[in-house]
Parts: C-alpha cells; structure tokens; sequence
C-alpha cells in the first residue's frame, strides 16, 4: 500500500503590499510640485482691444502700421513700393527690428496725441508662433489697438 503525504493547505490570507505610505509620499510630491513650479502668464493676458462688430463711421485719425507675417515666418511692415523686410529668423522669439520699429512708430502717434493702430495680416500657413511673437512685440510697445485683415496684397 502506498502512502499518501498530507499536504499543509496554503495560508488563506496572502501576501499583500501596504500602500498607505506610498500615498502619504505621492501626496507630498504633489504638493512640492505645486508649490516649486512657477506660473507663466498666459498670451490672453495681453491688454489689447480687438476690433468691434459694428464699423466706424469716421476713419482713424493716423495712417494704421500694417504688419504682415509670411508662411515662413519673416515678419513685413508696409504695403506695396513701401514694404519694409524686418526680422527673417523664424526660429528665434526674439524680433529686435520689429520692437524698434513699433516704438517709433508708437512714439510719433502719442505725440501727435492719437492712438497707434496695428494692423496685421498673417499668411494662412504662417506658424501662430511667430504671430504671437509679433503680438507680444506690440505689448511691449504698449500698442492695444490691434486689428487682423485680409486685405493687404501679399
């Protein structure tokens, strides 16, 4: 006859991991995080107004700067014979030619007691980065008359 060994049956209760401190720890790494990171301003926080529904019915008292931005990310100011090339690196966020030439033309309208208007045309495959590059130029200038249009010839 053969014997039969009796085997221990298995514990009812197995092995577990405790996770209560590990919450207690991602709790603080939030926090940490949360507390260290730092805010950075959102572009709508641009004081600028933006054009109305309704038209004017008298024109602005000063000729508008008109600014166009192409699809490769070269920024134009002028239309026509009168166009000016200002700053062609797509790549940087920095535009020192157009900050230059927004404040002096800034500066003339608020001596001539008027506001500065900006008009601006960007190609439809222009990057939004550089348009917004262009729009923070304008907020440094403290220009907030600032329109979008179609109309200039590219």
């Amino acid at each position: 006859m053969a014997r039969h060994k009796k085997r221990t049956p298995y514990e009812d209760n197995p092995p577990r991991l405790e996770i209560s401190s590990l919450i207690d720890i991602c709790f603080l790494l939030l926090i940490y995080f949360l507390v260290t990171s730092t805010l950075i301003p959102r572009e709508t926080d641009l004081d600028m107004q933006l054009p109305a529904e309704v038209l004017a019915d008298e024109p602005p008292e000063i000729e508008p700067m008109f600014i166009r931005v192409d699809a490769n990310g070269t920024i134009f100011t002028g239309t026509g014979a009168a166009q000016q090339t200002l700053d062609t690196d797509a790549e940087s966020r920095e535009v020192p030619l157009l900050d230059s030439t927004l404040d002096l033309y800034a500066s003339a309208a608020r001596s001539a007691d008027s506001t500065p208007l900006v008009q601006i045309y960007a190609d439809g495959s222009a990057s939004q980065q550089r348009v917004i590059d262009v729009l923070n130029a304008l907020a440094r200038a403290r220009i907030t008359s600032v329109t979008f249009t179609d109309l200039i010839d590219p």
